[in-house]
């Protein structure tokens, strides 16, 4: 195994910019995630380290092995980078048996027949779909199809396994199976994967890191704690889980905190703004770690429960506070129409007002 390299990584189409300076290490065995909207880069990027896209400028290599190089105008050809690639479609031949998909790629390369059935013998194993390989594509289920897809780009023992999209198919419960399972292999494998997605619960539940894209950059690159509990700007907040904007003015940036007097003329404090704000900012806070609390006192705000909205584990309040509306998560049911609630100090941030509408 080794580390996948992308240095100063661009791909235009004409004067479109699709992706824009990409910079990622992705260490061997490391589970890393590209997340972000459709048309931010991300499968254009997984296509481009597959080699089906051609890259602009800047450099992609696997350990020292240079896949791609801009400044020397030298790039491997696809069929020769020897990557695992899993389409969102599971791309299987129609006409051919599930043993006959994966002893494909075998034959291309030329192995023989005997090592050839142990490797098809072991990758089924591996997904759990030997006792299948007899059938047809259409025969199988999609989550069967979807194993059988994974199968087929293992089977050769790829250094580089890349995944695009490959549970957008499949339906809420047997997706989150799916995952699960997923993440479990490629831990028991210990092959360095990328994974294309745009649904951020799937991206939390399989990463060791996770590349949040938008508009061909990436926003910021971290575990997914990190992404999660620290987003680096508000389209990350926004983007991982979702967030209140609370919109306001900075008064002051210390080296632990920043204090905002919000539109409703509270002030309260979070943690340390960015550096150079001042101005018109925005005080990103999730809606499940606000508090309920009985007590007035810093970060304290009286609101109205303007809408109620039952989601099973938890409930959902639309709240106001003067001109400030945002959203509230909790366990208990409130009955009442004004509660008080509190801003922790520790769960929210600070970004530059322009920044929450990119």
């Amino acid at each position: 195994m080794a580390d996948l390299i992308l240095e100063n990584l661009t791909i235009k189409y004409g004067a479109v910019t699709a992706v824009d300076n990409l910079n990622i290490h992705v260490a061997s065995g490391e589970f890393l995630t590209l997340l972000g909207p459709s048309g931010c880069g991300k499968s254009t990027s997984l296509f481009a380290v597959a080699g089906l896209n051609h890259a602009t400028s800047g450099t992609i290599r696997i350990g020292d092995r240079v896949l791609f190089d801009g400044d020397a105008a030298h790039t491997v050809p696809p069929e020769k980078r020897n990557i695992g690639l899993v389409f969102q479609s599971y791309a299987l031949w129609p006409h051919k048996t599930v043993a006959e998909n994966l002893a494909f790629p075998l034959i291309l390369r030329k192995i023989g027949r005997a090592e050839r059935d142990e490797r098809i013998k072991d990758a089924l194993g591996l997904v759990e779909m030997l006792p299948y390989a007899d059938r047809y594509p259409f025969e199988l289920s999609g989550g069967q199809q979807q194993r059988v897809a994974l199968a087929r780009a293992l089977v050769y023992r790829p250094p580089l396994l890349l995944l695009d999209e490959p549970l957008s198919n499949l339906d809420a419960k047997l997706r989150e199976r799916a995952r699960v399972w997923l993440r479990e292999l490629q831990e028991r494998l210990s092959v360095t994967t990328i994974y294309v997605t745009h649904d951020q619960a799937e991206a939390l539940a399989v990463s060791d890191r996770i590349a949040v894209m938008s508009m061909g950059r990436m926003r910021q690159l971290g575990t997914p704690r990190e992404i999660y509990d620290h987003p680096a700007d508000s389209f990350v907040a926004d983007f991982i889980g979702s967030s209140n904007f609370l919109h306001g003015t900075l008064i002051e940036v210390g080296t632990d905190h920043a204090r905002v007097r919000l539109a409703d003329g509270r002030e309260v404090t979070t943690q340390s703004g960015p550096a150079g704000a001042d101005g018109a900012v925005v005080v990103a806070v999730r809606p499940e770690k606000i508090e309920l609390t009985d007590q007035e006192g810093p970060n304290t705000l009286r609101v109205s429960i303007e809408q109620r909205t039952y989601l099973g584990s938890v409930w959902q309040y639309a709240v106001r506070s003067g001109p400030l509306a945002f959203r509230i998560q909790t366990p208990s049911e409130l009955l009442q129409k004004e509660v008080l609630v509190r801003i922790p100090q520790e769960h929210s941030a600070v970004f530059p007002e322009q920044a929450s509408a990119s």
